[in-house]
């Protein structure tokens, strides 16, 4: 009975006891369930002995739970020592490079000393722009070495990406992007180059494409200010862009966005595009409307002023819409 109890306490307290005991026990069941204190004692002695031995056991033969693997590292981000781990721009293909970039570098930032995949993932994660004519230094994802800035890895020879500017330190490993440097804003630009489907303007200090040489609205530094839906800094934005023809600009994605709401320019207010047919579309409404207006605002006329011509004039009275006697546009205001 005292076995039983031990053997009891035994499991309920989660410790499993040495082979050696158990068959001691049965063998006291079989002799008719005599026990004395000897017999506990040496059933400790057994269960100590069993202990020792699992203590003894060499390394080789304890199994391990296996550890999990350490936590993939942000994309850019740096550790605490300012080297960052190696970045993948697709994690399924193990591509190299971060969300903006494909590559096999990472930038040594000359500001903070930290390691960054690309410019952009250090301007994510740090309260300052990095300058990126000021880069010195690169580290090589494939060797983990640290270098002066190269096309080529000095250690294990490997190419960095297929498209390296040494001047902007830019690495690209993008397959079928095209990609030159602009003397004039000396930055890198997508596209096949100057000449062959961009030209620079002078007066906007901006390269655009050759369909807008002739349609092109100068405005002088256009460029060096930020986009009015999303205040991003547009000179070196990686995002493409989009001019208005007003002659402002703004990102082609925030074009998308904004004009779902409004048709006019966010900066000067005229009509971002041809508006023509929705301007018949409000004729063809007013026309109905205008027999149905009371007798006291039928003949009322309203002095507006047109947003696209910059020219007033009278103009028939309504709740909402009024169009120019100029150049008839409802892109008016009441004055």
């Amino acid at each position: 009975q005292h076995s039983g109890q031990l053997q009891q306490q035994g499991s309920a307290a989660g410790v499993m006891l040495p082979p050696a005991a158990n068959a001691q026990q049965q063998q006291q069941q079989q002799l008719g369930g005599h026990s004395c204190c000897h017999h506990v004692a040496h059933d400790h002695h057994h269960h100590h002995q069993g202990l020792q031995q699992q203590r003894q056991l060499p390394s080789s033969s304890v199994t391990h739970m296996p550890q999990p693997p350490p936590a993939a590292a942000m994309v850019g981000a740096p550790d605490a020592v300012g080297v960052a781990s190696k970045t993948f721009a697709d994690a399924s293909t193990c591509v190299l490079g971060c969300k903006h970039y494909r590559r096999s570098a990472q930038l040594v930032a000359p500001c903070c000393g930290k390691v960054f995949t690309c410019r952009l993932c250090h301007d994510d994660a740090c309260d300052h722009r990095l300058d990126r004519y000021a880069v010195k230094e690169m580290v090589c994802m494939l060797c983990n070495t640290r270098q002066p800035v190269a096309a080529t890895c000095c250690s294990c020879s490997s190419s960095m990406s297929r498209y390296h500017c040494g001047i902007c330190h830019l690495f690209d490993d993008e397959p079928g992007r095209d990609i030159y440097h602009c003397p004039f804003c000396n930055v890198c630009r997508r596209g096949k180059g100057l000449g062959v489907d961009f030209f620079h303007c002078m007066q906007c200090n901006a390269c655009m494409s050759l369909s807008l040489f002739n349609s092109h609205t100068c405005r002088e530094r256009a460029m060096e200010g930020n986009c009015p839906v999303c205040h991003e800094y547009l000179f070196d934005s990686a995002t493409p862009i989009k001019e208005l023809p007003c002659g402002h600009f703004l990102h082609s994605s925030c074009f998308a966005k904004y004009a779902r709401y409004s048709y006019t320019c966010p900066i000067c207010c005229k009509s971002i595009g041809d508006m023509s047919v929705y301007f018949q579309m409000l004729d063809s409404l007013l026309a109905s409307e205008r027999s149905k207006l009371p007798v006291e605002y039928a003949g009322r006329q309203q002095q507006v002023l047109c947003q696209d011509c910059g020219k007033a004039g009278m103009a028939p009275y309504h709740f909402v819409y009024h169009a120019c006697p100029n150049c008839h546009s409802y892109n008016t205001r009441v004055m």
